[in-house]
Protein backbone atom coordinates (compact mmCIF):
# COMPACT_ATOMS: atom_id res chain seq x y z
CA UNK A 1 0.00 0.00 0.00
CA UNK A 2 1.27 3.34 -0.75
CA UNK A 3 1.11 6.12 2.30
CA UNK A 4 -2.27 7.68 1.15
CA UNK A 5 -4.04 4.68 0.65
CA UNK A 6 -2.48 3.47 4.40
CA UNK A 7 -4.09 6.99 5.94
CA UNK A 8 -7.82 6.21 3.97
CA UNK A 9 -8.21 2.42 6.13
CA UNK A 10 -6.89 4.23 8.82
CA UNK A 11 -9.53 7.10 8.83
CA UNK A 12 -11.66 4.48 7.88
CA UNK A 13 -11.40 2.14 11.01
CA UNK A 14 -9.92 4.96 13.56
CA UNK A 15 -11.27 8.17 12.34
CA UNK A 16 -10.93 9.21 15.89
CA UNK A 17 -7.75 8.24 16.22
CA UNK A 18 -5.96 10.42 13.64
CA UNK A 19 -4.97 14.22 14.63
CA UNK A 20 -2.64 14.60 11.86
CA UNK A 21 -2.09 13.69 8.34
CA UNK A 22 1.50 14.36 6.46
CA UNK A 23 1.31 12.65 2.92
CA UNK A 24 2.88 15.27 1.65
CA UNK A 25 5.94 15.57 3.47
CA UNK A 26 9.12 13.72 3.21
CA UNK A 27 8.49 11.73 5.94
CA UNK A 28 4.30 10.46 5.31
CA UNK A 29 3.27 9.90 8.62
CA UNK A 30 -0.37 10.15 11.04
CA UNK A 31 0.24 11.94 14.42
CA UNK A 32 -2.20 10.56 17.30
CA UNK A 33 -2.30 10.74 20.70
CA UNK A 34 -1.61 8.51 23.63
CA UNK A 35 -5.47 7.76 24.21
CA UNK A 36 -5.82 6.54 21.26
CA UNK A 37 -2.71 4.91 20.54
CA UNK A 38 -2.93 1.73 21.90
CA UNK A 39 -6.30 0.84 19.47
CA UNK A 40 -4.34 2.49 16.56
CA UNK A 41 -1.61 0.12 17.04
CA UNK A 42 -3.43 -3.09 17.16
CA UNK A 43 -5.36 -2.15 14.34
CA UNK A 44 -1.68 -1.67 12.53
CA UNK A 45 -0.63 -4.67 13.33
CA UNK A 46 -4.03 -7.12 13.13
CA UNK A 47 -5.76 -5.65 10.25
CA UNK A 48 -4.88 -8.01 7.29
CA UNK A 49 -4.49 -4.93 4.83
CA UNK A 50 -2.00 -2.85 6.66
CA UNK A 51 -0.24 -5.97 8.37
CA UNK A 52 2.68 -3.92 10.28
CA UNK A 53 4.30 -7.00 11.56
CA UNK A 54 7.51 -5.06 12.19
CA UNK A 55 8.80 -2.35 14.43
CA UNK A 56 11.96 -0.73 12.65
CA UNK A 57 12.59 1.86 15.13
CA UNK A 58 11.24 3.75 18.35
CA UNK A 59 12.57 7.19 18.78
CA UNK A 60 11.60 9.96 20.82
CA UNK A 61 11.75 14.03 20.09
CA UNK A 62 11.80 16.91 22.46
CA UNK A 63 9.29 19.79 20.47
CA UNK A 64 10.30 22.32 23.63
CA UNK A 65 8.65 25.58 21.93
CA UNK A 66 5.66 23.35 21.33
CA UNK A 67 5.83 21.97 24.47
CA UNK A 68 5.18 18.38 23.38
CA UNK A 69 7.17 15.30 23.44
CA UNK A 70 6.67 12.61 20.35
CA UNK A 71 7.31 8.81 20.16
CA UNK A 72 8.12 8.19 16.63
CA UNK A 73 7.06 4.23 15.29
CA UNK A 74 8.47 3.36 11.67
CA UNK A 75 6.51 -0.10 11.37
CA UNK A 76 6.94 -2.27 8.46
CA UNK A 77 4.59 -5.21 6.73
CA UNK A 78 7.22 -8.09 5.76
CA UNK A 79 3.70 -9.29 3.82
CA UNK A 80 2.93 -6.37 2.29
CA UNK A 81 6.69 -4.21 1.70
CA UNK A 82 5.16 -1.09 2.85
CA UNK A 83 6.26 0.93 5.40
CA UNK A 84 4.29 3.94 7.57
CA UNK A 85 5.45 6.18 10.30
CA UNK A 86 3.26 6.83 12.87
CA UNK A 87 3.95 10.22 15.90
CA UNK A 88 2.11 9.44 19.32
CA UNK A 89 2.52 13.40 20.35
CA UNK A 90 2.14 13.92 24.09
CA UNK A 91 2.39 16.71 26.71
CA UNK A 92 6.06 17.21 27.94
CA UNK A 93 4.92 18.39 31.60
CA UNK A 94 4.31 16.66 34.37
CA UNK A 95 4.74 12.65 33.21
CA UNK A 96 4.38 11.98 29.99
CA UNK A 97 2.88 8.58 28.99
CA UNK A 98 2.34 6.51 26.26
CA UNK A 99 0.49 2.66 26.57
CA UNK A 100 3.53 0.22 25.73
CA UNK A 101 3.14 -1.58 22.08
CA UNK A 102 6.00 -4.03 23.42
CA UNK A 103 3.73 -7.12 23.10
CA UNK A 104 2.91 -6.48 19.78
CA UNK A 105 6.37 -5.95 18.66
CA UNK A 106 8.89 -7.11 20.72
CA UNK A 107 11.43 -4.93 19.22
CA UNK A 108 9.69 -1.98 21.23
CA UNK A 109 10.78 -3.26 24.93
CA UNK A 110 13.82 -2.26 25.08
CA UNK A 111 13.22 1.07 22.52
CA UNK A 112 10.76 1.87 25.27
CA UNK A 113 12.79 2.04 28.09
CA UNK A 114 15.54 3.90 25.87
CA UNK A 115 12.67 6.66 25.72
CA UNK A 116 12.11 6.83 29.29
CA UNK A 117 15.95 6.85 30.49
CA UNK A 118 16.60 9.63 27.27
CA UNK A 119 13.37 11.73 27.15
CA UNK A 120 11.20 10.63 30.53
CA UNK A 121 8.54 9.10 28.17
CA UNK A 122 6.81 6.43 30.59
CA UNK A 123 5.03 3.34 28.64
CA UNK A 124 2.59 2.64 30.91
CA UNK A 125 1.38 -1.78 30.95
CA UNK A 126 5.14 -2.51 30.18
CA UNK A 127 6.29 -5.67 31.07
CA UNK A 128 10.05 -4.63 32.57
CA UNK A 129 9.49 -0.96 32.96
CA UNK A 130 12.96 0.11 34.66
CA UNK A 131 16.08 2.03 33.60
CA UNK A 132 18.84 0.63 30.90
CA UNK A 133 20.95 2.93 30.04
CA UNK A 134 21.50 5.07 32.99
CA UNK A 135 21.82 4.08 37.18
CA UNK A 136 18.55 3.79 38.69
CA UNK A 137 19.33 6.93 40.63
CA UNK A 138 19.97 9.20 37.70
CA UNK A 139 18.06 12.27 37.63
CA UNK A 140 16.47 13.94 34.60
CA UNK A 141 16.44 12.52 31.42
CA UNK A 142 19.50 13.77 29.07
CA UNK A 143 18.14 13.97 25.65
CA UNK A 144 15.60 16.93 26.95
CA UNK A 145 16.50 20.24 25.20
CA UNK A 146 16.33 21.86 28.96
CA UNK A 147 18.60 19.42 30.64
CA UNK A 148 21.56 20.54 32.58
CA UNK A 149 24.13 17.97 32.37
CA UNK A 150 25.35 17.27 36.31
CA UNK A 151 28.31 18.48 37.37
CA UNK A 152 29.06 15.35 39.29
CA UNK A 153 27.96 11.84 39.56
CA UNK A 154 28.39 9.84 43.43
CA UNK A 155 31.89 12.24 43.43
CA UNK A 156 33.08 11.60 39.60
CA UNK A 157 33.70 14.77 37.73
CA UNK A 158 31.63 14.76 34.13
CA UNK A 159 34.22 15.45 30.88
CA UNK A 160 33.13 19.61 30.94
CA UNK A 161 34.17 19.84 34.29
CA UNK A 162 37.88 17.97 34.40
CA UNK A 163 39.83 16.31 31.33
CA UNK A 164 40.98 12.95 32.91
CA UNK A 165 43.93 12.92 31.05
CA UNK A 166 45.38 16.70 32.40
CA UNK A 167 44.87 14.80 36.02
CA UNK A 168 48.34 14.04 37.70
CA UNK A 169 47.28 10.39 38.80
CA UNK A 170 46.27 9.85 34.99
CA UNK A 171 48.29 6.82 33.64
CA UNK A 172 49.75 7.71 30.81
Amino acid sequence: MKPDQIVARLAEKLPQAITEVFLDDAHPRVHTTPEHWRELATLLYEDEALAFDWIGCLTAVDYVADNELAVVYELRSTTHEHWFCIKVICPREGKPQVPTVSDLWPGANWHEREAYDMMGITFTDHPDFRRILLPEDWVGFPLRKDYEFPREYHGIPNTYEMNWKQRADYPN
